[in-house]
Parts: structure tokens; sequence; C-alpha cells
């Protein structure tokens, strides 16, 4: 999926969406921007720029975000937010970036496609192949010497893996054990916003 400018885009939502605009740098133009654009954006545009803050966080297409969506509406009980947030944490493509195995989740997609990891002892290479309970990710030994993973081990002192997955350092291997659950400040947006939006 081509994505475009990523910090134009990340301007333009407001929000750091991408990790190469996790800067203070960033935050400084986004406050000098602020200042001096600071009109308020119209309901629907407001539901927009969430919507489309979720969906270039995870780096999904408009049908692909759009079908998680209505599948969740259509489904019934449940907070809908937290339905929506787990469909996506628990793609591979984003478990594979939040264990730590890439440094990015465009990073991520490409390991997948390119079928360097493994779930439950057999190559995947669908990166929104969505994952379950119990399910166990690893790269594949044949390319465990690969310069993607060289520095793996010095990456890990920096890596703060979620408390839905659990991470060997030994043996890299990564445990789906409980189901993402997003804290309070955590998200750079609304996902409730995200349903406004298509419920229109």
């Amino acid at each position: 999926m081509k994505i475009g400018p990523k910090y134009k885009l990340a301007r333009r939502l407001g929000a750091p969406i991408f990790e190469k605009t996790q800067t203070a740098k960033f935050a400084a133009s986004k406050e000098r921007r602020k200042a001096a654009f600071g009109k308020p954006k119209s309901a629907f545009g407001a539901q927009l720029n969430e919507k489309q803050k979720a969906r270039l966080t995870y780096g999904i297409s408009e049908k692909q975000f759009k079908n998680y969506v209505n599948k969740i509406l259509a489904s019934k009980g449940g907070s809908q937010t937290d339905k929506l947030f787990e469909v996506l944490e628990k793609r591979l493509d984003n478990a594979v970036y939040r264990a730590g195995f890439a440094t990015t989740r465009r990073q991520a997609r490409q390991l997948v496609s390119h079928g360097h990891i493994k779930v439950n002892g057999t190559r995947v290479t669908v990166p929104s192949y969505a994952l379950s309970e119990g399910d166990k990710i690893i790269i594949r030994p044949e390319s465990q010497t690969a310069g993607l993973f060289k520095n793996l081990d010095e990456r890990y002192k920096d890596i703060t893996v979620p408390e839905w997955l659990s991470f060997d350092v030994k043996t890299k291997e990564a445990v789906v054990k409980g189901v993402p659950k997003a804290k309070p400040g955590e998200l750079m947006f609304d996902l409730e916003a995200v349903f406004e939006y298509y419920r229109r």
C-alpha cells in the first residue's frame, strides 16, 4: 500500500502516526502549525481525521479497514472500540512489530510477506493474518542469520513488549497470551470517532 510523504501526512493529521515522525523535532513543528492554523474542524472532518490516523498507523488500506469496522458494527455484544483495537493489534504484521522483530510496521509487513516469519511452525506470508491466543511466532530458522535480524539482541534492551504478548529472549519466540487492551492515553486516535464516521 502506497502511503505518500510521511511527514506531510502526519502534519496534516496532527499526530506522529509513523515511527519516523515520533521525534522532538516533529512535536515542535506540530505546535507551531497548531498555533498558525488552529481552525477547528467540522464534526465530519474530525471523524475523518481520526479514521485516517487509525488506518495509517497500522498501514491498512481503506477497503480492509472498512471491512473490519463493518464486521464489528454487524456483530452483537461487547465494546466495539475494544473489538476493533483487538483486531488491529492481532494482525500478524503488527505482532511482529510489537514483539520487536521489526523496527516499523512497514518493515514487519515486508518480513511477513517475504516469508521470514512462522506461526505455530508454519510459514505465513499474509500480513493481515489474524492471530489467536496461544499462537507462537518465531523468525524462520533459515532467516535468523539474515542482516535484518543482526542487531536483534541489542534492540531488545530498548523494547517494551505489550502485556498481551510474551517474549523469550533466548528462543526469540513470541506468544499471544491474552487480549490486547488499550491503556488510557496510549492511542493517538479516537476509535469511537472512527465508528461515528462509518455510522453516518
